[in-house]
């Protein structure tokens, strides 16, 4: 078993599914959560949108003092141009579902690490299609409790993989952390996954 390393980074979530992820890679992280508001700046697109996020809250993070490097991420779900964030209740997660039904929409997570000298951020565009769903169906899911905090209303790596049909892109990414994204920021920034120098 291998010594147990100092922190490499502070990852600016408290996110479960993110500090899964970091840990699969082998690096080593203190958690600290960014509070910034997430509201949509009027003429911004999605792909501005979700990069602005993370780097708002990596910097955000950062501005507390923070001496280790700030790792940070945000995603959302896209279709037709509208952004679709976490659902605020039941009858706005039931919609959400019901408009996702049947059809193919973007996922795009951004990644942004914020060192002494600089933010770097990475964007990943993933396709997602799913199969019809029935208004019971989606009624079902809420009762679950998942969707409650997932943009887009729906869970990836837990019981909301039923749904899907097809993926392209990166399910890292759709889970909430870009796996490949973010080896290369760490790789810029000099900073260690598994035993990668």
């Amino acid at each position: 078993m291998p010594p147990s390393r100092s922190p490499s980074l502070c990852l600016a979530s408290v996110s479960p599914r993110r500090r899964e992820l970091l840990s699969q890679i082998g690096v080593t992280y203190t958690v600290a959560a960014a509070d910034i508001d997430e509201s949509v700046r009027g003429g911004e697109t999605p792909r501005q949108y979700v990069t602005r996020l993370a780097r708002e809250k990596a910097m955000a993070v950062r501005r507390t003092g923070q001496l280790l490097p700030v790792l940070a991420a945000d995603t959302t779900v896209v279709l037709d141009g509208v952004i679709f964030g976490k659902p605020r209740d039941r009858a706005d997660a039931i919609g959400m579902l019901g408009q996702l039904s049947g059809r193919t929409h973007e996922v795009l997570t951004a990644v942004a690490l914020a060192d002494a000298h600089a933010v770097k951020e990475r964007l990943s565009v993933s396709s997602v299609r799913f199969r019809q769903l029935a208004n019971e169906e989606c009624a079902a899911y809420w009762d679950t409790g998942e969707p409650r905090d997932k943009a887009g209303g729906y869970a990836i790596q837990g019981l909301g993989a039923v749904f899907i049909e097809s993926l392209q892109g990166s399910y890292s990414a759709v889970m909430g952390l870009p796996l490949f994204e973010t080896a290369e920021l760490l790789r810029e920034a000099g900073i260690p996954w598994w035993d990668h120098p």
